[in-house]
């Protein structure tokens, strides 16, 4: 009996399970601007009974820009919020299951085949700046065993180059998370190597802005306990009197830098969901080093505020001594509610001449903060977004979390992946500063009450639907594995980019005659498909390459 073998060819935004039986039309052409990174899926199947290896082999005047790697599926306990209310009709699945989501780097050219389950393949290009515009093929042939099968995906290069990326965008990173998985000490210089290779996959992916803890971050912590102190600022206290070496942050900063991240989010000076006690802060003291301040420290108390009148006039003139006054973001807490308002106030207004008018952002959904004056740069939830849009917020951002479940876009494994990229349609539509997610390596359960391995847990152990607490996965050599997640909103970050581009060229009022059904596009309401993402992306380019032309 012949073997035989199909490949088929579809775009980045389905995700092919491995029982998968059905298919989207074949995905064939597509064009994409100087400068961009594009992707598309090849899944791979054959009819014979037993695995087998078969070798591929790949060809195109882009070869070398092109990265391979074969999609993993990740066990997901929790798909999804089953409960009434808490998820829509728009979820792959409801179920616990395997879901396609970690990208493995393909090395050499063999691929291992069954008859029983997809392979699929994530071709990444990533264009260059300066590749000359025109039409390029890329031919996939796979054989072995008397069988073989190609296919050829055709991508255009449009004259005009994805201008720089405008919208802040940061995923909160996790210092502790990555020493804990890799099992070395704290700010060794085995954790500066892992960092920086951290840092620099998240710059890549369209990462901008990046979580600063010069105080241990007081995030997803349970009350009374404590996460393993990663502060940068080493702190000596005698008596009254503190002091500051800010010489580890200058070494955090400077990575970033070099890895491509412009911009630096100060950790929060008080505690999540309510702004009432200090964070986690050790300092030596009669040359022995101990916590200072902590759950059992209360913001307003005068010993934590003697030491931020102390601290932060210090931190500022260290940050604008590195010249990064106009790159620097300041947290208070993260998601107060309206009962935390007087807290709040108090914390606000004892920071605010501290920290000579840098920005100050908290994630929120109550606009009576930002009515009554406390935060003038709010990030919204997505699905809380609208009363912040009626009041023409400057400045605006939003975020999503494990909460954006019903209608909104968002990034679970179980979402189909148009719900993620859809994002960059929406933030330029409602010119959105910054977009925040606070998942990028958190690999801790809920609350940080233990380590995970992500390769097993992706719910944070049952808390959050998979795929919402991280975007990356820790390679065994010290290098992040990425996932389908995090790629698909790098394209919804270069559609924002294309679209900034065609306003330039010709106008906002363009921009929306371009784009089909834009003036119906809401946070909560838009085309529920991958099509209408891939049609919107190829009217804009057609429209560049015209008036490049021109």
């Amino acid at each position: 009996v012949m073997e035989e073998l199909t490949l088929l060819q579809q775009s980045s935004l389905e995700k092919v399970f491995l029982d998968a039986g059905e298919f989207k039309p074949p995905y064939l052409k597509a064009s994409v601007l100087q400068g961009e990174e594009f992707a598309y899926q090849l899944v791979l199947k054959k009819t014979e009974w037993g695995r087998a290896d078969f070798s591929f082999f790949l060809d195109s005047p882009l070869k070398e820009h092109i990265q391979l790697f074969e999609v993993e599926s990740s066990p997901c306990a929790l798909a999804a919020y089953t409960r009434e209310g808490r998820h829509d009709g728009d979820y792959l699945s409801l179920h616990a299951g395997l879901f396609p989501d970690l990208l493995r780097p393909l090395e050499g050219n063999t691929l291992t085949v069954s008859p029983y389950q997809n392979v699929t393949l994530w071709v990444n290009v990533a264009v260059p700046e300066n590749c000359p515009a025109g039409e390029y093929p890329i031919m996939f042939r796979v054989e072995g065993h008397g069988a073989r099968t190609e296919s050829t995906f055709t991508l255009e290069v449009i004259p005009a180059r994805l201008p720089r990326q405008r919208l802040l965008y940061t995923q909160w990173f996790y210092a502790d998370c990555l020493a804990d998985y890799y099992q070395v000490p704290l700010y060794s210089e085995e954790h500066w190597k892992l960092m920086e290779a951290y840092f620099s996959t998240a710059a890549r992916e369209g990462v901008n802005t990046l979580l600063t803890p010069v105080l241990t971050p007081p995030l997803n912590t349970e009350v009374g306990m404590e996460r393993p102190c990663t502060q940068l600022t080493e702190i000596e206290k005698d008596g009254d009197t503190y002091r500051f070496d800010f010489s580890r942050l200058r070494r955090y900063i400077d990575t970033a830098l070099k890895c491509g991240i412009e911009n630096f989010e100060i950790c929060h000076l008080f505690t999540q969901w309510g702004a009432e006690f200090a964070p986690s802060v050790y300092a030596v003291e009669n040359g022995e080093r101990r916590r200072v301040f902590g759950w059992d420290t209360k913001a307003a108390s005068e010993e934590y505020m003697s030491f931020l009148r102390q601290f932060l006039p210090a931190l500022v003139v260290f940050l604008k001594g590195m010249g990064l006054e106009k790159h620097v973001l300041f947290h208070i807490s993260d998601e107060p509610e309206e009962k935390d308002l007087e807290t709040y106030q108090q914390n606000k207004e004892l920071i605010s001449d501290l920290i000579g008018g840098l920005p100050v952002i908290d994630a929120l959904s109550d606009p009576s903060f930002y009515d009554r004056g406390l935060v003038k740069h709010p990030v919204a939830a997505t699905d809380h977004i609208e009363p912040f849009l009626e009041r023409k917020v400057p400045g605006l951002w939003a975020y999503n979390c494990c909460a954006q479940n019903v209608d909104v876009g968002n990034r679970f494994m179980s979402m189909p992946s148009y719900r993620n990229r859809i994002l960059g349609l929406q933030l330029y539509k409602y010119g959105i500063s910054g977009f925040l997610h606070w998942g990028y390596n958190f690999w801790y359960s809920w609350d940080s009450r233990k380590q995970i391995d992500p390769f097993l847990t992706t719910d944070a152990q049952g808390a959050f639907p998979g795929g919402d607490s991280f975007s990356v996965y820790p390679g065994a050599d010290g290098t992040p594995l990425e996932s389908i997640r995090l790629k698909v909103f790098h394209h919804a970050l270069q559609d924002h980019r294309a679209l900034n581009l065609l306003e330039e060229l010709g106008g906002r009022e363009l921009v929306e005659q371009t784009v089909e059904r834009f003036h119906e596009l809401t946070f909560s309401q838009y085309p529920r498909s991958a099509e209408y993402l891939l049609a919107a992306r190829e009217a804009v380019n057609r429209k560049i390459r015209e008036l490049s032309k021109a």
